[in-house]
């Protein structure tokens, strides 16, 4: 099967103990948008697709029995053009604010909230250039 060039190849994936919850914070309070989302027929997310400008990010729920999967928290970095506007709305939204609007030595303005399973989110407006593609050995 072809690769589609254009979609994203790295897809971070996060699980969480209430995944619903978890989609209608990073929709409504950080602006991720709602692509796919598939539920069991216990009503839990079996599979979500969030998306941040040409991003994907894959949500689910945790299973009920251990998995390798549920591997705890993660720190994400999503680049955005504007930090203080996207800040002032999670503020105004009621995010935990975990690092407040700063410019960093190497240019970029950012600050950090975190998500009400403990995920940290970090938006800034540092956008690394594409590395070279790895190639499979």
């Amino acid at each position: 099967m072809a690769l589609n060039q254009n979609a994203p190849t790295v897809v971070p994936t996060l699980r969480y103990d209430d995944a619903s919850a978890a989609i209608r914070f990073l929709t409504e309070t950080l602006g991720l948008t709602v692509g796919e989302v598939t539920h069991g027929p216990d009503g839990r997310v079996v599979h979500a697709e969030l998306g941040w400008r040409n991003g994907t990010i894959m949500v689910s729920s945790r299973g009920k029995d251990p998995s390798p999967f549920d591997t705890g928290r993660a720190c994400l970095y999503l680049v955005v053009e504007d930090p203080d506007g996207l800040h002032d709305r999670a503020v105004a939204a009621g995010a935990e604010i975990v690092m407040p609007l700063v410019d960093q030595e190497y240019g970029s303005r950012e600050f950090a909230t975190r998500d009400p399973e403990g995920n940290v989110w970090c938006f800034g407006t540092y956008q690394p250039a594409p590395l070279a593609p790895a190639v499979p050995s």
